[in-house]
């Protein structure tokens, strides 16, 4: 006897709302048909999204597990728990909040924490490889308070611990933020712990990029070293979008009145249920192997890319991700996206650190390793990549997209990103 489920039915989508699963089947072809190296994407597994599409999202749930506004939560109130234990496992955490719905929403939290209006932030400047949350002007992290913004050195492209010390001298800083989009060295959380304490800051880590790398114990974790560590759960760690935060146990009561009354209502419990599904996923030995496949995997792709005439920003990557600099191709980052989109490589023009080029245009791209080391590729297949793109870059009349489109076909082909859909007939009464 089959175990009692109700979730995601495509049948009854497609025979109610051909348009939208229209949709979700194109979206499928694309994910197969392509090569995905957005360095913030990659592959959930059919576990994590069918916890995702189960009832849980019917049940509202303001509040903590056994402190809700709202009746009938106790079994909503175990799947938190689950998550809450398994993040504890994982990252060696004395506090864990899975609530918030992005990365952002974890970010706004953790300052609701710890800042009021006006008060200074230290962060990683956008164009240097921080975050839009981390004090430019257009977020509310540098409308509400008063942002302060470091950056790398000129001579390594390395983040200037030098400059991030003397800005933390001068301003004085409240909270002082490390981690970012485009940063593919490694971060020295020991020298940010040691400048947040001499200015009497408090240490957050947004870790969103490389928390999965931490997960699967390829790189040193922050935890150690931070008050409070945001992520986002998709990325490297492969679960749902979303968004979490872990901190320490002297701050667990702020961060939970941060995420919850003050910024956000209601968690969405399904996704709450998947993140601890992923967690699961992540506490598994084949998880481990994974990690340090990408980080392998992202190297050899940063590699072969500069034997086609790309230079790699800061001279490499430790992490997931490249950032290369195409000022020497004539090349700019939006032209770049373009002619590698139009043979189904999927990445992004990312600006470098001193860009001359506006960020729409950009000199640089940006690549990452997560979905096509999911999809079972190895660092033979990250020079295969390169070459693709190389010759993507180099084909300013679009007379090798063809050329180019096969040889994506035939490494996705080799490597699909999910088997085969499943025919979508009627189910058959049973007589």
């Amino acid at each position: 006897m089959s175990t009692p489920y109700w979730g995601p039915d495509f049948d009854a989508l497609a025979a109610f709302d051909p348009d939208i699963a229209g949709v979700v089947v194109d979206e499928l072809d694309r994910l197969r048909g392509g090569l995905q190296l957005i360095a913030s994407e990659n592959f959930t597994s059919p576990a994590v999204l069918a916890a995702l599409g189960s009832t849980l999202s019917n049940k509202y749930a303001e509040g903590y597990p056994g402190r809700r506004y709202y009746g009938g939560c106790e079994v909503v109130d175990r799947a938190e728990e689950i998550g809450i234990a398994r993040g504890k496992e994982l990252f060696g955490a004395e506090h864990v909040n899975l609530q918030p719905h992005s990365g952002a929403s974890a970010n706004l939290a953790a300052y609701g924490a710890f800042l009021k209006p006006g008060d200074t932030l230290l962060g990683m400047a956008l164009p240097h490889g921080g975050h839009l949350t981390h004090g430019t002007k257009v977020s509310f992290s540098g409308k509400w308070f008063d942002a302060v913004q470091y950056g790398v050195r000129p001579d390594t492209e390395h983040i200037d611990y030098d400059q991030v010390r003397d800005l933390a001298r001068e301003h004085r800083p409240k909270l002082i933020v490390c981690g970012g989009s485009a940063i593919p060295r490694l971060i020295d959380f020991a020298a940010f712990r040691e400048i947040a304490d001499e200015v009497g800051a408090i240490l957050m880590v947004d870790a969103a990029h490389f928390i999965g790398l931490v997960a699967g114990k390829a790189i040193p974790s922050p935890v150690p070293y931070a008050d409070v560590v945001t992520f986002t759960t998709h990325k490297v760690l492969r679960g749902p979008r979303g968004g979490a935060i872990v901190c320490k146990a002297e701050h667990a009561k702020a961060i939970d009145k941060a995420a919850f009354p003050m910024m956000q209502g209601g968690p969405l419990m399904h996704a709450v249920a998947a993140k601890a599904v992923n967690l699961k996923e992540c506490l598994q030995p084949e998880y481990r192997t994974y990690a340090r496949q990408v980080i392998a995997n992202a190297q050899a792709l940063s590699d072969g890319l500069a034997a086609e005439g790309l230079r790699p920003v800061a001279g490499g990557t430790d992490t997931h991700l490249a950032l290369l600099d195409l000022q020497a191709t004539g090349v700019t980052g939006a032209d770049a996206e373009q002619r590698c989109d139009a043979a189904g490589i999927v990445l992004n023009k990312n600006a470098i650190p001193f860009d001359p080029q506006p960020a729409s245009i950009a000199s640089g791209i940006r690549v990452g390793s997560p979905a096509v080391t999911t999809q079972g590729m190895a660092e033979d297949d990250m020079k295969a990549i390169a070459s693709l793109i190389g010759t993507a870059l180099r084909d300013a009349d679009g007379s090798r997209t063809a050329e180019v489109a096969a040889g994506v076909r035939e490494l996705v082909g080799a490597h699909p990103a999910y088997p085969a859909p499943r025919s979508s007939s009627p189910p058959q009464s049973a007589d």
